[in-house]
């Protein structure tokens, strides 16, 4: 079972930027697509970003895409997560997810693997 632990987040003024990690227990992190998402107080989750085992293909939904960037280091078995141009509405707890397979996946249900969260609060 992999155990995934974010860190990174916290306080930022509109227009900033904050940089999550990701770190993946599993030494064979590559045989795993990651994947972002949020939760804000009162809403359900949304898929953020993901990328693929090599990290060549990576996804977006159009509320973060040009501002959010998804990468990884299968060599430190980690995940990170760039967010640029933050806003206020981007404030939520952000979740680093995992799941077996060759496909990426904006569906919360298709990862098998959750970290614990961290919160992320975007204002002035």
């Amino acid at each position: 079972q992999v155990q995934l632990v974010e860190s990174g987040g916290g306080l930022v003024q509109p227009g900033g930027s904050l940089t999550l990690s990701c770190a993946a227990s599993d030494r064979t992190s590559i045989n795993y697509v990651m994947g972002w998402f949020r939760q804000a107080p009162g809403k359900e989750r949304e898929f953020v970003a993901t990328i693929a085992r090599g990290g060549v293909t990576t996804y977006y939904p159009d509320s973060v895409k040009g501002r959010f960037t998804i990468t990884r280091d299968n060599i430190k078995n980690t995940a990170y997560l760039q967010m640029n141009s933050l806003k206020p509405e981007d404030t939520a707890v952000y979740y680093c997810a995992a799941r077996r397979g060759t496909y990426i996946s904006t569906l919360a249900n298709e990862y098998e693997y959750w970290g614990q969260g961290t919160q992320v609060t975007v204002s002035s």
